[in-house]
């Protein structure tokens, strides 16, 4: 460790904000380290305040349910008491959101978002290079068309399914005057010099098609859906659309394998994708100490500054990943226009409840994590408004941060102030950093909001965070019953109350064109028939944008904003009355003396301890944060530490209650157990959970997530984790030396 205005802050972190975050910024090092101990000094015991607001809350809810065993729950008692211990607060007076510099990406496109792990160098440049994908490569690889990929080369066949599928899909967004994308044989841009067509003014006329060797043309039937080309004008390489904000990009050639059997020449259809990717310091990534903490900020600059690498192996061979550059085009009018090439990136810190120890305060505790997350990741975004990188990532000159696990208004507040600190620390204009509100807490969605209203002046995000909003549902009411199973709960009424009322209470704020209104994950990589067939209800929910587990799903999610006008959606919703706080407060209680099956008890308690145990095992023994881990049927699902909370806060709920016991539950870890370590024999870093010698650090943390879950503070499963996962690796220091 080394001293700094007060501070004594891990060497390696050190040397990483002088040598490589401050340089060129124009702060200088002791003015700055000085402001940091000041901020710390300002905001540390107030943060430590609000996590004692949110255990004493929790003292007085576990209390009033012991006292109030009837069910229904009276909702008049229950808010009223909620009020007066100021769980609930009143709704301001009507307003609307003003941020300023918000880029279009936010404020006015709808499509799909990525989170991605920052640690993970590959992941982050695939991420941030999935504004555009193939959507020929999405349909052919996954089940979204029938049938499997067949292994080895190019399968006609199949291609040919693709085809159909996506000329189909494109006489729907894009139609044409008088026939359909499957008839055509040639594409070319027309200038109106020779160009003759039947139904139209040649002088008109952008883009020529022409239907047979009469030549004669047709056009679209938007004819400002063209936007530009690529090559000759006769002999294009691309052709260029927009269609509900979102480009969509014919590649064209007829010496490709795919082009050479296509009458038209296209080899292949590019969709504007992931048009936002969060890259995340949280749930999705494991990092307990300084080094891991030095290696997310590294990451971060390099994805800014646009000089991070990753080395990919391909057989023999190792390519190097590198950021997409922008993309050049032809306008319709003939000048030159430019696309971006990469996401939009945002950042999303640690919330408010860790703590790290690359950083200790003059009283030797361990600095707020998420205060160190901000002024480091702020820091580094400051590359981005200076120019200091090979691109820009915001062009309209903000840095957006989503801030996660907040609860009420008051610690929403907290991060504004913090913000403004920041701002002031590094010498920026008022609200250039965004926030980024994830309503994933109980007690933030009951008074969203208010919580709005404490950032009107930078907020651009809300989102429903379903997962971790099901973990804080559970330790909110653990004393008030056993909850249902966890099938039951999602289709429970408080879950259609809370997606409804994030997207109703984001609309009445004037979300609409300012900001983004943001859905969950989904969490099966490998089921995109699935995928294209229900995530299509987000943008039909009027939510701007919603999060996918891949690239891959980005693409084929994007398909869902073309069919949907999210802006039109978000226009009939405008007026609806916001859903009764009372559906949102009715917990998921399973009903008075239900008769628990021995089976239906089994069947949960495997389902929630194999899901723990498969992540837990990766994340200790790993350091994996966020992987499509198989569930106990051996479907891979993406499990975060959002999902560990629940299965975790399930079982610790139906321990409380009886439902079932101590015994059952060890019984359960044992038998899962085995079924994991079966589940991971081909992983060769893998650690079995029941080693001879005795169970490994990621069962006894698995386990101690179960049996300690009710003395975690609002449930969480970090501190946990953050122990074990540092026991493990000074174990593996100790190994190794």
């Amino acid at each position: 460790m080394v001293e700094r205005a007060g501070l004594l802050v891990d060497a390696r972190l050190a040397a990483f904000i002088e040598g490589c975050a401050l340089p060129g910024t124009s702060l200088q090092v002791a003015p700055f380290w000085s402001g940091v101990a000041a901020l710390f000094a300002r905001f540390a015991p107030e943060n430590a305040a609000l996590l004692g607001t949110r255990d004493e809350m929790q003292v007085a809810i576990d209390a009033w349910h012991r006292g109030h065993p009837d069910r229904p729950i009276a909702q008049g008692d229950y808010q009223a008491f909620l009020r007066s211990i100021g769980y609930l607060v009143s709704d301001p007076a009507p307003f609307e959101i003003a941020p300023d510099r918000v880029d279009e990406e936010v404020a006015q496109l709808a499509g799909p978002q990525l989170v991605v792990p920052v640690l993970n160098a590959r992941f982050l440049l695939n991420a941030a290079n999935a504004r555009w994908g193939s959507l020929y490569d999405a349909l052919y690889g996954t089940d979204a068309v029938a049938g499997a990929p067949p292994a080895g080369g190019y399968d006609r066949a199949r291609g040919n399914q693709v085809v159909g599928w996506t000329k189909a899909f494109l006489d729907e967004v894009l139609p044409l005057t008088g026939m359909r994308w499957a008839d055509l044989t040639d594409l070319r841009v027309l200038t109106g010099d020779g160009a003759t067509r039947t139904d139209a003014d040649p002088e008109r006329l952008l883009l020529g098609i022409r239907r047979g060797p009469t030549g004669a043309y047709t056009a679209l039937k938007d004819e400002t859906s063209f936007v530009g080309h690529t090559g000759e004008p006769d002999q294009p390489r691309s052709l260029l659309f927009r269609h509900h904000g979102l480009h969509i990009e014919l590649v064209i050639d007829r010496d490709h394998p795919i082009g050479r059997h296509d009458p038209a020449g296209i080899a292949d259809i590019l969709l504007e994708s992931a048009l936002t990717t969060i890259v995340d310091f949280e749930d999705s990534v494991a990092a307990v100490d300084a080094a891991d903490k030095v290696a997310a900020y590294a990451n971060w600059l390099g994805v800014i500054r646009g000089d991070l690498q990753a080395s990919v192996s391909k057989g023999e061979h190792t390519a190097i990943r590198t950021l997409a550059p922008d993309r050049a085009y032809t306008g319709a009018d003939g000048a030159p226009i430019t696309l971006p090439g990469r996401s939009l990136l945002f950042v999303r810190t640690v919330g408010h409840l860790m703590t790290t120890p690359a950083v200790l305060l003059p009283d030797g505790g361990q600095a707020p994590e998420g205060i160190l997350d901000g002024i480091v990741t702020s820091l580094i975004a400051l590359h981005d408004l200076k120019g200091l990188g090979h691109f820009r990532n915001s062009r309209a000159g903000s840095i957006y941060i989503v801030k996660p696990k907040m609860h009420g208004p008051d610690e929403v507040a907290f991060t504004d102030r913090l913000f403004d600190a920041i701002e002031d620390l590094l010498g920026l204009e008022r609200h250039t950093i965004k926030v980024g509100i994830m309503d994933e807490e109980r007690r933030t969605s009951a008074n969203l909001a208010a919580c709005i209203h404490a950032v009107r002046n930078r907020v651009v995000f809300i989102n429903t965070g379903f997962l971790d909003r099901t973990g804080d549902e559970i330790h909110t009411i653990m004393q008030a019953g056993p909850v249902m199973p966890k099938g039951e709960i999602r289709q429970a009424g408080w879950i259609g109350a809370y997606e409804d009322r994030n997207v109703q209470i984001g609309l009445r704020c004037g979300f609409a064109g300012r900001a983004q209104i943001g859905k969950g994950m989904w969490a099966a990589p490998d089921e995109m028939k699935a995928m294209l067939a229900q995530k299509v209800a987000h943008p039909r929910s009027g939510a701007t944008t919603a999060w996918v587990p891949s690239p891959t799903a980005a693409t084929l999610h994007a398909t869902h904003y073309h069919r949907i006008d999210v802006q039109a959606r978000q226009a009939a919703r405008q007026a609806e009355p916001v859903t009764a706080l009372d559906a949102l407060l009715t917990p998921p209680l399973a009903a008075p003396g239900r008769n628990w099956t021995a089976d239906e008890v089994d069947r949960e308690l495997d389902n929630n301890v194999q899901g723990i145990l498969g992540y837990v095992v990766r994340w200790i023994d790993q350091g994996v944060g966020c992987s499509k881990v198989p569930d106990i049927d051996d479907v891979g699902l993406m499990e975060d530490r959002a999902t560990l909370r629940i299965s975790s806060q399930h079982i610790a709920n139906w321990l409380c209650h009886g439902v079932a016991t101590a015994a059952q539950v060890n019984a359960t870890f044992d038998r899962m157990a085995a079924k994991v370590d079966a589940q991971n024999a081909t992983d060769p870093r893998y650690r079995p959970l029941l080693a001879p010698d005795g169970p490994g650090l990621a069962f006894r943390a698995a386990k101690a997530l179960v049996f300690e879950g009710m003395d975690q503070s609002n449930g969480y499963t970090e501190p946990l984790l953050h122990h074990y996962r540092a026991l493990a690796k000074a174990s593996d220091a100790v190994d190794l030396g």
